[in-house]
């Protein structure tokens, strides 16, 4: 009777090692970059839901209602509140990653460390419209913006483009 063996030979084993060190090497970066993309979008609609609620309230309420957005401990905050409440008194609300930080394509007023775009009792923008567009720490191509295109208020959504427009990748 012949004895047989089974099981697999260190070479056979190497081999599939080294294979899937390959493919995990090949797919990290993608899975990373999926991941951190979804942040930023989740963060990034957040903002756009915090703007409109600013807006909203300001035509139901009638009367001036502000955005405000701050980077704090390494954090970013947002709040939406009357404007005749400091930004310093309001109710800050926290994104969820601390891998986020406010990108240098954004354009909306800043006073001191915060930056907001304000609405009168009609919902329209006050002063000025802009662009608030966050960025990643760990992959800073990837960025994600929330548009306030109009005086009377029309907001959108974008993130990077190929090409940029004025000097800007989110548009």
């Amino acid at each position: 009777m012949i004895a047989t063996q089974k099981g697999f030979t260190l070479l056979e084993t190497l081999v599939v090692m080294i294979g899937v060190g390959i493919v995990a090497a090949i797919a990290a970066p993608s899975w990373l970059s999926f991941v951190e993309g979804n942040r930023l979008t989740v963060a990034r609609d957040e903002l756009f839901l915090g703007i409109r609620d600013a807006q909203t309230k300001a035509h139901y309420q009638k009367t001036n209602w502000q955005f405000s957005l701050r980077e704090r401990d390494g954090s970013l905050e947002w709040a939406s509140h009357p404007k005749s409440v400091s930004p310093f008194a309001a109710r800050w609300e926290t994104l969820e990653s601390r891998t986020l930080q406010i990108d240098g394509e954004t354009t909306f007023a800043t006073s001191g460390s915060v930056y907001y775009v304000q609405f009168d009792m009609n919902g329209n923008v006050t002063r000025r419209i802009g662009r608030v567009t966050l960025s990643s720490r760990r992959i800073p191509r990837l960025k994600r913006c929330v548009i306030v295109s109009t005086m009377i208020g029309a907001t959108r959504k974008s993130k990077e483009q190929a090409t940029p427009r004025d000097g800007k990748m989110c548009y």
